[in-house]
């Protein structure tokens, strides 16, 4: 059949350089990708899948944080990307958040972010940059596990905030060894999963694409449901 669709949402600002790093990943693991931003709409019915990807601050509004803590927002990407996740878990297309994105996933089901996660965990070393510097523990028993071994992981870190309050229906997937959250999933089916790291950066890590190609194997399987409807 047909490569998988999958629908990679971006900054507009960053996109440019962030969507065929995205794409490559994709591709390396049997699926196609198609941009989308607050400019460039994304028809769902036309994809198999979704990628909501990292870069701006998520508004507090949406979650009832408090306004000015946030260094760099983006309303038009937040109502995007808000309908995007909303729509993709009510609709079970299969959907991974990344960074920024797992944030959203966590935001749309009802949850809530820590804005300065740096002064909640101060004992833990800030770290910005796209190399494997911190280290994640995986939760037993997850889908997250289950598709990247029970071992700890090296992984890079690039955002400000992190995940806070749950949101109805997500369980937490891994944490980093201070215990803030790095990863949650969906506890049922279909496919929907966050991670707070960057796996489009770790493209040469085996355990990182499997994240991609669990995505796309989803989104195989959801096309192919489609179609025999």
């Amino acid at each position: 059949m047909t490569a998988p669709l999958i629908g990679v949402s971006v900054s507009r600002r960053t996109g440019w350089r962030v969507f065929p790093i995205m794409a490559l990943n994709v591709r390396c693991v049997g699926g196609r990708a198609v941009r989308t931003d607050s400019v460039r709409t994304l028809d769902l019915d036309t994809v198999d899948g979704v990628i909501i990807g990292g870069g701006d601050d998520v508004g507090p509004e949406l979650y009832g944080g408090k306004i000015g803590i946030s260094a760099r927002l983006d309303p038009a990407r937040d109502r995007l990307e808000l309908d995007l996740a909303k729509r993709a878990l009510s609709e079970n297309i299969p959907v991974l958040g990344i960074c920024r994105g797992a944030q959203m996933l966590n935001v749309a089901l009802g949850g809530s972010l820590d804005q300065d996660v740096w002064s909640t965990f101060a004992s833990a070393r800030k770290i910005t940059t796209v190399l494997p510097r911190r280290e994640v523990c995986l939760e037993n028993e997850t889908r997250l596990e289950q598709l990247c071994g029970d071992a700890p992981m090296q992984v890079n870190a690039l955002h400000s905030q992190a995940i806070d309050r749950l949101g109805d229906g997500l369980r937490v997937a891994a944490r980093d060894t201070h215990g803030m959250i790095q990863a949650v999933e969906r506890v049922r089916d279909p496919f929907a999963i966050g991670v707070q790291w960057h796996p489009e950066y770790l493209i040469y890590a085996h355990r990182q694409r499997a994240i991609f190609r669990a995505l796309v194997d989803a989104a195989r399987a959801y096309a192919q449901e489609r179609q025999q409807v």
